[in-house]
């Protein structure tokens, strides 16, 4: 088959409407819960259970409960039994409602993914009209493929358009039903498989391998079915699995304590937690699972999974786990200038007329030099004239014999010429641009050029400011007229999130290709640590080689080509989702929506993460202390009556003390699911307040609440037959 290329007419259809927003909260939602059940029914399945230790030995000890149980019958054995497996249960179900948020946008992107037919051009070379094309499937497109894409076409694989411009819908991505502009050989030329063309033509390279698309890694991701294990996740569990075993030596050591005792103490009735043989080995079970971390050990997968979907809330698509938690540990924030710390364009600031020029007259002129220019600096002109100075806006055809000279950047000037041309020239001539090429033109013409020009141009460059000069040819007379102030705009709250940084031990660097003087002069506007002037794609890359052989992790954006090698290199990565394969490739994490300024909520959410891990591990290692205090007072009380002042919840009977330990041990682990998904509220400060602040009130907290609920549980409890 041929193909002709060909222009699609028309407007472009419309846009989908932006879909559903996500669950944002941390709040269980029930039907979730009781959808995830069968999931968490599965991971009892010991070959899943392997990778948590913890929880592992607390199965290990239901099934050994459960047979003991059956062997020598009573309501708390069975009780017990019950309430092991719950705990188990409910430790899977955190992971499993972790992981069903994340199936829930999984079947989003599903929808998303269709297996359209490409397109395949045959031996095709930039530029040729006509040229042998193929239909296959998108599966069967291999690296390096070129498809052609047109108007109302699913673009077939993710790649970069090598060849047209068009207008394409990303809303099954990112959600945004506004269309966004794709064109070859620039930053903005990465499109992805799944999305659709809305107008016009382009010829995409495809850079996927089959079965490796951007959509498939989001939905193994946000499933979490590629989920791997942070080192500070593998260290957790290290340590978890050695605590694990000191109170297992521990729990062992009770045995022959307990036999003595009860050899030397033989007046002393049998309970059902401690007879001639020593502790029962169901109390032996409950004490060890009590004992051991079981909270942080139940919800630690959930809480990794809930951060990487935080991150998903927020269209940032992290590649691995390690990434969200090298963002709560940077350091260093590289933030380019523009479109991060300023908005996007310069604006129009003031208009400075030069001794004898009037304001009204200045302003006047600079808005007719730029009229007919369609950049945003050259409309804030004409709007300043406008809003300030009462000026109408015109439009180019109201002006009779007029000849618009646009800017190149050979003359670095573009401006207008009124009336007929005679021997001398138009009737009159405006210029704006650059000081020395306007003074330049106006010396040309015989004019002179002010003294205080160089002074007030020096004065806005030191501002941080970019000058536009305006020059004017009226009646065979040159001169300068004054300059035009154009301002970089500091978005607003910069400089208080800066502080925020600040506060939190981070430095901030801002990055731009500006002169030394304008650089700092923004700088000091935004509040930021230091600046990089004049910076090159090397010079990024050695910076973060300069920070990271102090010690500190950096994060940085980018979205070119040339920003891939410094991406790869930094520990966070933000590759803009509009730019280029090579920076997507190359960080580690993609801003679906092409914010730059997201890199500091990123940070934000990865401290989140560490902060919410180690606030539950706290909480639960001071739990451990607790339960000891309810168990074993109340189960050796009768041997040693002076350990009936330890039993202070005054828990009736050995049964009821171990069963009310159990039951919390349980409940509580259900009760820190939504904080778990949700994650500890993360207020910017010191890590030594920080940590102050956890110990006061999870360490706290995790002392007082086992007395309190196990309290609560006992004196529902010791109500069943056997138990008081």
């Amino acid at each position: 088959m041929t193909a002709r290329v060909r222009r699609s007419a028309g407007p472009p259809p419309r846009a989908p409407e932006r879909r559903g927003g996500r669950d944002r909260g941390g709040l269980l939602d029930w039907r979730q819960v009781l959808r995830s059940l069968p999931g968490a029914a599965a991971k009892l399945d010991p070959r899943t259970l392997w990778r948590n230790p913890v929880m592992l030995i607390v199965e290990v000890g239901a099934v050994w409960t459960t047979v003991l149980a059956g062997l020598r019958p009573s309501a708390f054995a069975w009780l017990t039994a019950v309430w092991l497996w719950l705990t188990v249960l409910f430790a899977n179900l955190a992971e499993a409602v972790a992981e069903g948020r994340g199936k829930a946008q999984a079947d989003s992107l599903r929808r998303a993914k269709t297996d359209a037919v490409a397109r395949r051009l045959l031996d095709w070379t930039p530029g040729q009209e006509r040229v042998r094309e193929e239909a296959v499937t998108a599966p069967e497109l291999r690296e390096g493929d070129h498809v052609v894409v047109e108007a109302g076409q699913v673009v077939p694989g993710d790649g970069d358009v090598v060849e047209g411009i068009a207008s394409v819908d990303e809303s099954a991505i990112t959600g945004e039903s506004a269309p966004v502009i794709r064109e070859s050989g620039g930053d903005r030329s990465a499109v992805t498989g799944g999305t659709r063309v809305l107008s016009d033509r382009v010829v995409v390279r495809i850079t996927q391998r089959p079965g490796e698309s951007f959509i498939d890694r989001m939905i193994a991701l946000v499933e979490g079915s590629s989920r791997q294990r942070t080192p500070n996740e593998i260290a957790l569990n290290i340590l978890l699995a050695a605590l694990t075993i000191v109170f297992l030596l521990a729990v062992a050591t009770l045995q022959p304590l307990a036999i003595f005792s009860k050899a030397v103490n033989p007046g002393v009735a049998d309970t059902l937690a401690l007879d001639a043989h020593g502790v029962t080995g169901i109390v032996l079970v409950s004490l060890l699972v009590c004992l051991i971390p079981t909270t942080i050990g139940a919800l630690l997968s959930a809480i990794g999974i809930a951060g990487m979907d935080r991150l998903v809330q927020r269209n940032v698509l992290a590649m691995s786990g390690r990434a969200v938690e090298a963002a709560g540990d940077v350091s260093t924030l590289l933030l380019d200038k523009t479109g991060t710390i300023t908005l996007g364009n310069r604006e129009a600031a003031a208009f400075l007329p030069v001794q004898g020029v009037g304001e009204d007259e200045l302003a006047d002129a600079a808005q007719l030099s730029s009229l007919a220019d369609q950049t945003p600096e050259g409309r804030s002109v004409v709007v300043l004239a406008k809003r300030r100075y009462g000026l109408r806006e015109r439009s180019p055809g109201e002006l009779s014999q007029a000849r618009w000279v646009p800017f190149s950047a050979q003359t670095r000037m573009s401006g207008v010429d009124l009336g007929e041309p005679g021997d001398r020239g138009p009737d009159r001539m405006l210029r704006k641009g650059a000081a020395g090429a306007v003074a330049d033109w106006v010396r040309r013409r015989g004019g002179t050029v002010p003294a205080e020009l160089s002074r007030v141009v020096d004065g806005i460059s030191a501002s941080g400011g970019t000058p536009l000069v305006v020059g004017e040819v009226a009646v065979g007379a040159a001169r300068v007229l004054g300059v035009i102030h154009l301002k970089d705009v500091v978005k607003a709250g910069m400089r208080e999130r800066f502080e925020e940084m600040r506060r939190m031990g981070i430095r901030t660097v801002m990055i731009t290709g500006d002169n030394p003087l304008t650089a700092r002069a923004i700088a000091d506007e935004a509040g930021v640590d230091d600046f990089l002037a004049e910076a090159r794609p090397e010079d990024k890359l050695a910076l973060i080689k300069k920070e990271q052989e102090g010690g500190r992790l950096v994060a940085m954006t980018g979205d070119g080509t040339n920003d891939a090698p410094a991406l790869a290199q930094a520990d966070v990565g933000v590759a803009m989702n509009t730019g280029t394969s090579a920076a997507k490739e190359a960080g580690n994490m993609v801003d679906l929506d092409s914010d730059p300024t997201k890199l500091i909520e990123i940070v934000m959410i990865g401290k989140q993460l560490l902060i919410t891990r180690g606030a539950l591990t706290t909480f639960s290692i001071a739990n451990d202390i607790a339960k000891y205090f309810a168990i074993i007072p109340a189960m050796f009380a009768g041997l040693y009556p002076g350990l009936e002042a330890l039993n202070v919840m005054r828990l009736p009977s050995p049964q009821s003390a171990v069963l009310s330990a159990v039951v919390f041990n349980a409940l509580i682990i259900l009760a820190l699911i939504p904080l778990a998904l949700r994650g500890v509220k993360y207020r910017p400060s010191s890590a030594s307040r920080l940590l102050s602040r956890n110990l006061r009130v999870y360490g706290l907290g995790g002392i007082v609440a086992p007395f309190a609920g196990i309290k609560l549980i006992d004196l529902v409890i010791r109500l069943l037959p056997g138990m008081a």
